[in-house]
Parts: C-alpha cells; structure tokens; sequence
C-alpha cells in the first residue's frame, strides 16, 4: 500500500502546503502543493502573530494542495522557527548495579528520557533531542553504547528548546482550521533532510536557510547535528533597508531586490538604472543599480558575520569539510554564495530538494521550498502513528473554490508584471509596477 502524509510550513513571507506519497520501494515524492503569501503583519521573524489571519492563509494554501490532488489534508506535521529558538549541550548519567548487565536500548532510551526533566526558564519546552555520543565507564567517543558492560553510561545530547505559546500559535492556527497537527520540527532540521547528502553530514557542513523573516542554522559532522541557531534576520531586513533607503514602497523595494539586487556590488549591472513610480502621483525615483547593490552588501555583510559567530561558537567552523550548503528564498540573491565564500573561507552551493521528489505539476526542485519538503520526509521517517487512512479520496465537503481561483489569478497577475520587468531590464530601464499594483506583503 503506498502511504501518503501532508505537512504545512508556515513561514514569515508564505505558507506551503504538500501532500508526499512512499510507494512499496521507500521512493518519496511530492504529489501536490498549495503556496500562498503569508498575510501582511501576521508572522514575524517566524513567530505567529496573527492567528485568525494565519489560520485563513494555511486554509487557503490546503485547498489549493487538496483541490489538485484530492487528498484530504486531516492531520500534518510542521516545522517551527523562530527567535525564541535556543539550544544547550547536556549531558547525563545513569547507573547500573549488575555487573554482567550489558546496556540495552531500553538503558539509553531511559537516560534520554531522564534529560527531559532539565529545569528551563518559565514558558519554555524541549522540542528536539540530539544524542551527540556516549560514555561506558572510561570509554569515550562512543556512537552506540548498546552491547557494553558498564557500571556507569553517561550521554552527551545537543537539547532544542522554545516557547511554549509559539508551538501553541502555530498548532491553534491548525487546529482552528479542523486540522490536527502532528509532530513540530525545527526548521533548519527539516531544511536539511530535504537537501544534505549522508557524506556531506559526515564530512562536515553548515545548512543556512535563509528565509523572510530568520535565517536557520544547522552544523553537521560525523553524520550528526552538532549546533542548531536561529538568527532574527532573513531576507526582509534587506528590503526594509531598500525601503528606508530610497524611501519606497515595499512592493517596489522587494522587487528590486529580486530583480536588480546583488549581494556583491561590484558585479551590480554597470548603469543601469531602475525606475520607480512616485507615490500617488509624484515624481518618479530614479535608483542606480550598483548603489543599490551597495546598500544589500551592507546588511548581508552583517548577517554573514553572526553566521561566521554561531559556526564558530559551534566548535566546528574548521571541521566543515563540505563547507555551507545555501538554502531558503534568500539564496537566490545574485552572488551571495561569492560573499560568503569570500566572507567565511568555506566553499559554498546552492542546495535545493531533487527534482526526482518533484512529480506531475508539484514541482519542489527551489531553494524556497526545502523546508515544506523536509517536512514530509521527517514525516515519513517518524510516521508510524500517522492515520494513513484518510487518504487517496476526496473531500465530502469540498472547501470554498472561490477562494483558490482567485489566488491562482493573483499568481498569473504576478507572472505578467515579473515576465513585463524582465523584458524591461533588457532596456536598462525598469518600470516595475503601475501604481495601482497591489503591494507585496512582509
């Protein structure tokens, strides 16, 4: 029988939602996608805000997923994020008094359990727990302690915790919705199921999701997560500083930073200039491409720096053989793996999902989609209590249709004014929006 699970990841700047099928052979891949904005003012930097709001636009995103597909969307798993986000090394030790016991799983099952009871500030959980190695009496460095004779086992683990009330936003904007929400992941996490190869997390690599609202860090060696952080920054600073700095809309500012932006200003694109309609009748402005770029170094620059921090506080900056793997929307700025190659002295790529995940019209081989698509693949390795089911059939009562044909109309009007702006760099002059245009949501 083949199995089928849903996730949705609720993001500062859209909310995906996928439905992935394992056939008999353990091959995955995505059979349908439903992406909308995320609501303006709703999340921030990760952490819902706005959960009426919130709940409406995940509604949104799983018709569309459900209409194309008919699979019903009953219960998902989703990820979490955000600058509430900590980690902590621990460690803790058991003690065995029969002497001819040899540690089973059971022994290590029950030490990991035991460091759930860790004292946290007030409002605080545990979300994940990572053994790093284990300890039999005076043997160190040992990855599966299972089978030894030892008086005392002790585990070294890399502990995840949050905010209470955020994994509670999160699953409330689910749950309002009658979707029952299933395990929470942390992002960074998810992110790199879906694009690190098993000889990339031995041999040594950083995952930096840069999203909207945060970017994610996760540092892998030995086959094992080591460090986890989650920085307050992602790509919508920079388009507030365009904003700020040229004193324009948002939709124009984000656009540009698509389509003109560069993370290194001195391969901006010479004399070109970008024009951008005044407000409400005003004068047009007119931006210089190369001090634009400027301006996108400046404040990538900064980010890069806190990323060079964690992965040096990690303890594994020099141990990163496979060097930074680049994912989230924010990578696709033009030459940012250039800086940040030249930034950190680590080689740098681009890492996206496989397309061999992508089938029929749900295609998720982008940056932007690694963590909706990691999802559904941690979903299938942890899905034994998954209701498997509830799906492969249509909806009894379908969800308002209105709702989704108007986006798909959004997304065409987009289409055009994108395909209009490119034809338009070609004559070094961008005219980027009419003014009646709706504006970009952050």
């Amino acid at each position: 029988m083949k199995e089928i699970i849903t996730a949705v990841d609720i993001g500062t700047t859209k909310i995906v939602a996928l439905a992935g099928e394992r056939d008999e052979n353990g091959n995955i891949r995505i059979l349908t996608k439903g992406t909308v904005p995320t609501p303006a003012k709703s999340v921030k930097r990760g952490v819902v805000l706005n959960i009426e709001t919130v709940s409406q636009a995940v509604k949104e995103a799983v018709e569309i997923a459900e209409e194309q597909s008919g699979i019903e969307f009953k219960e998902v798993f989703i990820g979490i994020a955000g600058q509430h986000i900590k980690s902590l090394q621990n460690s803790h030790s058991i003690y065995i008094d029969n002497e001819d016991h040899r540690i089973t799983q059971a022994d290590v099952d029950k030490m990991t359990s035991e460091i759930k009871s860790i004292s946290l500030e007030p409002g605080q959980e545990i979300i994940d727990i990572i053994p790093q190695e284990f300890k039999a009496d005076a043997e160190s460095g040992v990855d599966n302690p299972v089978g030894f004779h030892a008086k005392k086992l002790t585990g070294n683990y890399h502990i995840i915790i949050g905010e209470k009330t955020s994994a509670k936003n999160i699953k409330k904007c689910l749950e309002m919705i009658n979707i029952k929400p299933k395990t929470l992941y942390l992002e960074p996490i998810a992110s790199a199921k879906a694009v690190l190869t098993e000889e990339e997390k031995e041999a040594g690599v950083a995952l930096i999701d840069i999203g909207g609202g945060t970017t994610d860090i996760a540092v892998f060696y030995d086959g094992i997560l080591r460090h986890t952080a989650v920085i307050p920054f992602g790509g919508n600073v920079i388009t507030k500083d365009i904003k700020e700095a040229y004193k324009i809309l948002n939709k124009h500012a984000e656009n540009l930073k698509i389509e003109c932006g560069s993370a290194l200003s001195e391969f901006a694109r010479k004399d070109d200039i970008a024009v951008i309609p005044g407000i409400n009748g005003r004068e047009q402005k007119e931006i210089d491409i190369t001090e634009l770029s400027k301006v996108i170094q400046a404040r990538m620059e900064e980010i890069i720096q806190i990323i060079n921090f964690e992965l040096i506080n990690s303890g594994y900056r020099d141990k990163l053989a496979a060097g930074i793997a680049l994912t989230g929307g924010g990578s696709l700025l033009d030459h940012l793996p250039q800086l940040m190659k030249y930034k950190t002295g680590l080689d740098v790529k681009i890492s996206k999902p496989s397309e061999s995940r992508s089938s029929g019209g749900a295609r998720v081989n982008s940056p932007k989609l690694s963590t909706a698509v990691g999802l559904i693949l941690l979903g299938f390795e942890n899905a034994e209590t998954f209701d498997f089911t509830s799906y492969g059939k249509k909806r009894k009562n379908k969800r308002n249709k209105k709702t989704s044909e108007t986006k798909k109309q959004t997304n065409g009007s987009l289409k055009d004014m994108f395909s209009k702006l490119t034809e338009n760099v070609k004559q070094k002059t961008l005219d980027f929006f009419e003014e009646e245009d709706t504006e970009f949501e952050e």
